[in-house]
């Protein structure tokens, strides 16, 4: 299903199996097909490009991803390559998911974990989604971005478990300003070198956190190059 290159795997092939396999028990005879009609998105002042350009646009749209992967940081390239699908609305149905799935594949593929877009978010995915289509694309990519942050910090919580005895004392996370009155750096930096992914941390709601062994282990790597 995927056409197989060490830099780039997108194909129109491979977009049409992902939305065969989101359509397929619901939808069987478009599955897999471009659409033929025209067609309106309820809720968005977008209106889809005419079934004819189609085949056109997907071959520009893949084009471009591989042009992108060179061009974009990696979290920047999915969101960008959702929100171009979800606008070219190549299918019948099954759109937004396919854009989804494909979106997820490339950051996988860069190491990053799925994304999920929370119940609670929706009204806010579907509002960025709609500024892309008016050429603001930021707002979409810093939403990617913070839910690309949400699923780390998720995965990163149960790495280290909590301290039960004085010999994990220094595994267990606890807040910047906790570490900063142990150590000769502010809060405020080591909040930096966690954002510059020197320093082994991440958010628990809205508060940064990291471990004591954490910080040992950049200043040791902070003397190996010196």
């Amino acid at each position: 299903m995927i056409e197989h290159d060490r830099r780039h795997t997108v194909s129109q092939h491979l977009i049409r199996s992902l939305q065969q396999m989101v359509v397929r028990e619901t939808d069987t005879k478009n599955a897999g097909t471009y659409r033929t009609g025209n067609v309106l998105i309820t809720g968005s002042s977008h209106t889809p490009p005419d079934a004819h350009e189609i085949p056109h646009l997907m071959r520009q749209f893949v084009r471009w991803m591989k042009a992108g992967v060179e061009k974009y940081h990696p979290v920047e390239l999915a969101a960008l390559a959702h929100h171009r699908l979800v606008h070219i609305h190549p299918f019948v149905d099954g759109n937004g998911r396919t854009a989804r799935l494909l979106m997820n594949l490339l950051l996988m593929q860069q190491g990053y974990p799925l994304v999920t877009i929370l119940k609670n978010d929706r009204r806010k995915y579907y509002d960025v989604l709609d500024q892309a289509d008016k050429g603001k694309q930021a707002p979409l990519v810093r939403f990617i971005a913070q839910s690309v942050e949400r699923s780390l910090n998720l995965y990163l919580k149960v790495l280290v478990p909590r301290a039960r005895n004085e010999a994990s004392q220094a595994k267990r996370y606890m807040p910047l300003s906790e570490i900063a009155k142990n150590s000769s750096y502010s809060a405020k930096y080591l909040n930096l070198l966690i954002r510059s992914g020197k320093l082994e941390g991440h958010k628990e709601r809205r508060n940064w956190v990291s471990s004591l062994e954490a910080l040992k282990d950049y200043e040791k790597n902070r003397l190996r190059k010196r």
